[in-house]
């Protein structure tokens, strides 16, 4: 069995059956699998020399294998979206798709069945014979939505960086990138309305060095924003590797940046507003959006724009944060308490939900889904709007069993910043252990869910929030080579999370480890981290014992 990851329904490959021996072979497009012939050029020229050139009309093939791609929607209705089979003779390989996203999986297949080295941007090894072993492949994923969460608010991702993980993502059969964009410790995407977001909300003096809980400072001002054509640019690349970009916008919470650039958004009559600053450290912030007709007004404006830069067709769903909203501000604000009489809500809690209640409407006029954390699941939800359930389980089975669709990314689970050993040198140490074993035996469909309510899990995302990330490699070692375990979880059928073949699986990573090599990932090996990616002597905030099933 090749070594694939993730595993797919069904692969048969016979050493005693030959090989297909590609030497500079044929590419053969059918109709509406150009995206993935691209794809195969750009990505498999670099590393194997090969052209894959059409053939000519009426040309006889001769000694050179051809590759044909073609879409064959009826796999659609029996393996289902986003399948594909790969077969392998002597002769020729054909990589058939349900659809084009299906097509292009089977060219991520084909690029591992290749070997690690297929990764690579030039050859390794010049004058390689490159050849597979004559099988089949019939694969398609469990879950339509295959996400991770990267948040570039509290450590910026350059743009080149973002599109890197695209690929990343890709290669992995991951479809979603969930782009947290906003906090309080920073504000990432031009708004043209309104130029401050991103001229003060952008940037901040200094970041605390680790956990909240450290005394140390990195004193260098930290930022940086995406322009409108640099999030154009984000969007179409993941659309043409079949990845969807989510956009989040926080509110009423994490809002500082926003408020420090445009101080009237805040609670003027409790905080001099005028005085706050990019936040510079880490945790729950006080400072929340102002319950006005105005700050409605100026984040519909923010949202109009958005959806200019999120095309429906490739980004339906938006999300707007709802979370970790402290209501201190609105207690004491005389507005804020008038406001709550004017709407005759529940409190400070009711305000929170008539926040994400106009924005849920306003966007759904739009044709845009509403998706936030599930604490805007309080006060009630339009029948369109998701919840991404972070805090445990709980939330998730509450929104699916209310008839609410759920992407499952619970906290204790899957959230890639917490600690992958309790060892010392764990670098900046947060959260409760999550092992590569552990995030394999992650289950994204709780069993007291009702048949019903479990058709509205969606799928599941991985988190990787980056307090405590401040450049790519400390990312790239957060992710992987836990990412890999995700994705399995999330496209294979597999079983029941104690049955799981943890031990096959961790034989196949012996292969995709050099994969990731040659792709240029700084991943946590599996003995432990190197000396570079050690942090001695920065707090984390380590959480001993099993995570709780909440």
């Amino acid at each position: 069995m090749p070594e694939l990851i993730p595993e797919p329904r069904y692969a048969r490959f016979a050493r005693d059956a030959g090989t297909c021996v590609l030497d500079d072979p044929l590419l053969d497009v059918g109709p509406g699998a150009e995206g993935a012939a691209r794809w195969l050029r750009r990505e498999l020229g670099p590393a194997t020399g090969w052209e894959l050139p059409a053939p000519a009309a009426g040309e006889a093939c001769g000694e050179r294998a051809v590759i044909r791609l073609v879409l064959r929607p009826e796999l659609a209705r029996s393996v289902g979206p986003e399948s594909y089979e790969l077969h392998v003779t002597q002769r020729w390989l054909l990589l058939e798709g349900a659809d084009p996203a299906g097509l292009f999986y089977a060219a991520q297949t084909l690029r591992q069945l290749l070997g690690p080295e297929a990764h690579r941007r030039a050859p390794a090894a010049p004058g390689r014979e490159w050849r597979l072993p004559v099988g089949g492949v019939q694969d398609g994923p469990r879950f339509g939505w295959r996400g991770m969460m990267l948040d570039v608010a509290r450590h910026f991702t350059p743009k080149d960086g973002v599109l890197r993980y695209v690929d990343l993502l890709a290669a992995h059969k991951l479809n979603v990138l969930h782009l947290h964009l906003t906090d309080d410790q920073g504000w990432r995407v031009e708004i043209k309305r309104h130029p401050r977001l991103t001229e003060v909300g952008a940037w901040r003096p200094r970041s605390r060095w680790g956990h909240r809980a450290s005394p140390l400072w990195n004193e260098t001002p930290h930022g940086g924003f995406y322009t409108q054509d640099d999030i154009r640019e984000i969007v179409a690349y993941a659309a043409e590797r079949h990845v969807r970009v989510v956009p989040e916008i926080d509110v009423p919470g994490h809002s500082q940046a926003a408020i420090a650039a445009y101080p009237e958004l805040g609670n003027t009559d409790v905080v001099d507003t005028g005085a706050l600053e990019v936040w510079d450290d880490w945790g729950i912030n006080e400072n929340v959006l102002a319950p006005t007709e105005a700050v409605l007004r100026f984040y519909e404006g923010v949202f109009e724009e958005l959806l200019e830069l999120f095309p429906a067709d490739v980004s339906p769903f938006v999300h707007v944060g709802g979370d970790e909203c402290p209501k201190e501000q609105w207690r004491a604000s005389a507005l804020a308490q008038e406001r709550i009489r004017e709407l005759g809500v529940d409190g400070e809690d009711g305000l929170q939900s008539w926040f994400i209640r106009h924005f849920d409407g306003w966007l759904a006029e739009r044709g845009r889904r509403l998706i936030g954390w599930d604490e805007i699941l309080e006060g009630g939800l339009a029948p369109g709007a998701a919840v991404s359930s972070w805090r445990g389980y709980a939330g998730g089975i509450a929104a699916a069993e209310a008839g609410h669709d759920v992407v499952m990314c619970p906290e204790q689970q899957v959230y890639l910043d917490h600690r992958q050993a309790d060892g010392p040198d764990e670098p900046m140490p947060i959260g409760y252990v999550r092992s590569l074993e552990d995030v394999y035996r992650f289950e994204p469909v709780p069993p007291k869910l009702s048949p019903q309510a479990a058709s509205h899990v969606l799928g599941a995302q991985a988190n990787v929030w980056t307090e405590v990330m401040e450049n790519q490699g400390r990312v790239d070692y957060q992710v992987f080579p836990r990412l890999a375990a995700f994705a399995e979880v999330v496209w294979s059928r597999l079983p029941e999370p104690g049955e799981r073949d943890y031990a096959g699986f961790e034989a196949r990573m012996g292969a995709h480890y050099r994969r990731l090599d040659a792709l240029g990932v700084d991943y946590r090996p599996p003995g432990g981290p190197l000396p570079w990616q050690r942090r001695p002597g920065v707090l984390g905030r380590p959480i001993e014992g099993e995570p709780p099933n909440v």
